[in-house]
């Protein structure tokens, strides 16, 4: 059984929410947290479909306590997946997090219940994902790195941690002004997007709630642990979504299995990775005017949690 709790956030997408739950049951966690957002009115047979959703989530054969945490009627994506994974954290010091269309292997969870416990008190360190978005060498000497890069199709906190993303919008535009993004970018047009993309958020132009919890990292020189082997696939694109109908080069990545874990000698961000990545997925990607802005979006605004 996997000590550490799992908090599964569910939202309209029975097909979905039922593949990522059967690896969760695989996991058998001692404690499930399940986060769902209420139907909107204006959607006709929405409600049905949150019911399944929630039906399938609670669908627990194994030793396990059980705690709902649903809202009668929408918040929208930002509010309910942040009020949730609050509510989480008010219960617990750590925690493994899950969306409805994120299906880990079961490395993931040995992944991030052995660094959950390796990294709990090193301030560092304020999240672990199962992601790895990287077109590099599936061998490498360690079985993860440290990056400024929060990727959320599977990931792990702390509560030490999660409490820095109450105030970050309202801390935005002081942070801005001094020049706080130019500790964490590289180049003017890497500051540029993201200056940009966070004064979206900010004024309420993408309802997100990930956008902000990088920033909260980014505002506390917070390093994410990101693992050298993706581990999990993201199942939710597809015709019935709202804004993952196109084609991406992020969708149904495949997944590997770690036999042991290595860990790096020193806990330090890897600027090369980390500028790879800006150039595959943000400021300078060449993919991003068709596919990674459109990627970007639709992770915080889909049918699964939109307002």
């Amino acid at each position: 059984m996997l000590d550490t709790p799992v908090a599964f956030i569910v939202f309209n997408r029975p097909v979905q929410t039922r593949q990522s739950f059967q690896a969760i049951q695989m996991a058998r966690p001692k404690d499930l947290f399940i986060i769902s957002d209420g139907p909107r009115d204006d959607r006709d047979g929405e409600a049905e479909l949150v019911a399944q959703s929630r039906q399938i989530a609670e669908q627990v054969d194994w030793p396990c306590e059980v705690t709902r945490i649903y809202s009668d009627h929408n918040l929208g994506c930002a509010k309910r997946v942040s009020s949730g994974i609050t509510a989480v954290f008010q219960q617990v010091e750590q925690a493994i997090i899950l969306e409805d269309d994120c299906v880990p292997n079961q490395t993931f969870f040995r992944f991030c219940n052995e660094l959950l416990d390796r990294y709990q008190d090193d301030t560092r360190v304020m999240a672990i994902s199962g992601d790895n978005f990287q077109r590099g060498p599936l061998d490498p000497a360690d079985s993860y790195y440290f990056s400024k890069y929060l990727h959320c199709w599977g990931w792990a906190t702390w509560r030490r941690a999660w409490q820095h993303y109450a105030g970050t919008l309202e801390a935005w535009p002081e942070f801005r002004d001094r020049g706080g993004l130019q500790t964490v970018c590289h180049s003017l047009s890497e500051r540029d997007y993201w200056t940009r993309t966070f004064n979206r958020v900010h004024e309420g132009k993408i309802d997100t709630w990930d956008f902000t919890w990088l920033l909260a990292c980014w505002m506390n020189h917070g390093l994410t642990a990101l693992p050298t082997k993706n581990l999990v696939s993201n199942i939710g694109f597809g015709e019935d979504a709202t804004h993952t109908s196109h084609s991406s080069p992020f969708e149904n990545l495949p997944t590997y299995e770690f036999k042991t874990l290595e860990h790096p000698k020193y806990v330090s961000r890897s600027v090369e990775k980390d500028l790879a990545t800006d150039r595959m997925m943000f400021s300078r990607g060449k993919l991003r005017f068709r596919h990674v802005i459109q990627f970007a979006r639709q992770y915080v605004t889909s049918d699964r949690h939109a307002a």
